[in-house]
């Protein structure tokens, strides 16, 4: 979509809110990330490579199978939480990206 597979938006929109998140929580400098939200990038992207659902649904919010982890879905959670709206701020194009992204996939699931 618009230059991006629907994975690359993704990844770029979970790098994005994590780094944001990060930032304010943990007090990071932009660009870097402390330990754990490392961490919790590294699962998110490896979710989002390993997803076989990921060419048929809006976006992982979506997603009725929830693959992550207990503890790693509540930090995920937070992390979209605390960034999902800040996104149109900071990223506008991708945040809208996104956005259609999910429609899209939420309009597609509904005629099947």
């Amino acid at each position: 979509m618009f230059g991006f597979s629907k994975i690359e938006l993704a990844k770029k929109n979970v790098g994005v809110m994590i780094e944001m998140y990060c930032k304010k929580h943990h007090k990071t400098e932009n660009g870097h990330l402390c330990p754990s939200c490392t961490a919790l990038h590294e699962y998110a992207i490896k979710r989002l490579n390993n997803c076989p659902f990921s060419n048929d649904k809006g976006n992982c919010s979506d997603c009725q199978i929830h693959c992550y982890k207990p503890e790693m879905r509540q930090q995920i959670r937070a992390v979209m939480r605390y960034s999902g709206a800040r996104m149109y701020f900071k990223t506008p194009v991708l945040a809208l990206l996104h956005t259609i992204s999910s429609l899209i996939g939420k309009r597609n699931k509904k005629k099947k």
